[in-house]
C-alpha cells in the first residue's frame, strides 16, 4: 500500500454507501484530489469532524485504484468553526470553494498557487480582517490571474495604451480604450476602476475606504468577468450575503402612514341616520362582539367572550 501526507482544503464531500463519504480536496503538492473517508458518517469516526468543507488538515491517503482513501486527517486550522459561525462567512466561503474547484479541473495537476490563495483567502475570512465582499472579489480577481485571465485596469487589454479607460469589456480582459471599445460595454465610474486595481493588487487601505456603491458596481464587474471566463456563473455566487460598510445609509423612501380617511357606512336608527367606521364594536360585558343593527340594541355573540 503506497502512502503520502499532504496538507489540504476540504472543498466538497458527498455521500458514498452508509457511513462513508467522497471527499473533494485542494492539496499544496498534488493539486484536487478526490478520496475515500470511511465511516466518518457515524458518530464513532475519529475524524469525521475535521473532514468538512472549509477545514484546513493535514491528511494521509492510501492510494487507489480510482479513488485514494484517507488514512488519518489533523486540524491545521480551524476555518470551518468560524464560517459556520456566520451566514456571510459562510457564503462567501462557499462561493471561495466552488471557485478553486472550478479552476482545478484536472485531478492531481499540481495547483501550488491556488492552494495558497484559498488558504489566505480563509484566513483572512475567518479572522475578519476586512469586509467578507471585498475579501470574495478580491479572492476571485486573483484566482482569475493565476489561471491566467488577469484583467487590465490600467492599460488597454487590448492595445496596451495607458489609461485611465473609461471603457469595461469582459470578453477583452478588462479596461479598454476609446479606439478599441465593442459594442455594449460597461461605463463603470473611475472610483471603481481604483477599486478593482486595488483589489487585483492587494491594496487594502484603498479597498476599505471606498463607498458602497462603487462596491456594488465592483461586485458587478468582477461577477460578469468571472462568468465569461468559466464560461457559466457560480451555482453559490447568488447566494452570498452582502453587507452594506459601515456608516452608510439607505437612501431609499420610508414607508409612510395613509392619511386617507376609512370608509364608513350609513344606518337607519328610529328614524335618524347614523354614520360610523366600518368595523365591530366590543361589548362592555363578557368581552362579546356587538354588530350595531338598524332600529336594535341587540348583541351578537361570536364566541370571542371572556366565557
Amino acid at each position: 500500500m503506497t502512502l503520502y501526507v499532504d496538507e489540504a482544503i476540504v472543498l466538497r464531500t458527498q455521500k458514498l454507501g452508509e457511513a462513508d463519504r467522497i471527499i473533494t480536496m485542494l492539496t499544496r503538492h498534488h493539486g484536487r484530489v478526490r478520496a475515500v473517508a470511511k465511516g466518518v458518517r457515524r458518530t464513532t469516526s475519529r475524524f469525521g469532524a475535521r473532514l468538512e468543507p472549509c477545514s484546513y488538515v493535514e491528511v494521509q491517503l492510501a492510494v487507489g485504484r480510482s479513488l485514494d482513501v484517507v488514512t488519518q486527517a489533523e486540524t491545521r486550522r480551524p476555518y470551518a468553526e468560524a464560517m459556520y459561525a456566520n451566514y456571510g462567512r459562510y457564503t462567501t466561503a462557499a462561493a471561495m470553494l466552488e471557485t478553486a474547484e472550478r479552476f482545478t479541473a484536472e485531478e492531481r495537476e499540481p495547483a501550488t498557487q491556488q492552494f495558497l490563495l484559498l488558504v489566505a483567502a480563509l484566513r483572512s475570512l475567518a479572522e475578519v480582517a476586512h469586509d467578507p465582499g471585498l475579501i470574495l472579489d478580491s479572492y476571485l480577481l486573483r484566482s482569475l490571474a493565476v489561471a491566467g485571465y488577469a484583467a487590465s485596469f490600467d492599460a488597454c487589454a487590448r492595445c496596451g495604451v495607458e489609461g485611465p479607460h473609461r471603457a469595461f469589456s469582459p470578453a477583452a480582459g478588462g479596461m479598454v480604450c476609446a479606439d478599441c471599445r465593442p459594442a455594449g460595454v460597461a461605463l463603470p465610474a473611475a472610483e471603481t476602476v481604483q477599486l478593482l486595481a486595488a483589489l487585483l493588487t492587494g491594496e487594502w487601505e484603498v479597498a476599505d475606504a471606498s463607498d458602497a456603491r462603487h462596491r456594488r458596481e465592483a461586485t458587478g464587474m468582477v461577477s460578469a468577468y468571472l462568468q465569461w471566463h468559466l464560461e457559466r456563473a457560480l451555482r453559490s455566487l447568488p447566494h452570498v450575503e452582502r453587507l452594506e460598510p459601515p456608516g452608510t445609509m439607505s437612501t431609499e423612501p420610508r414607508p409612510t402612514m395613509s392619511t386617507e380617511p376609512r370608509p364608513t357606512m350609513s344606518t337607519e336608527r328610529g328614524g335618524e341616520r347614523v354614520s360610523g367606521v366600518v368595523g365591530v364594536e366590543r361589548g362592555r360585558e363578557g368581552g362579546a362582539c356587538r354588530v350595531p343593527g338598524p332600529g336594535s340594541d341587540a348583541s351578537m355573540d361570536t364566541g370571542v367572550g371572556a366565557g
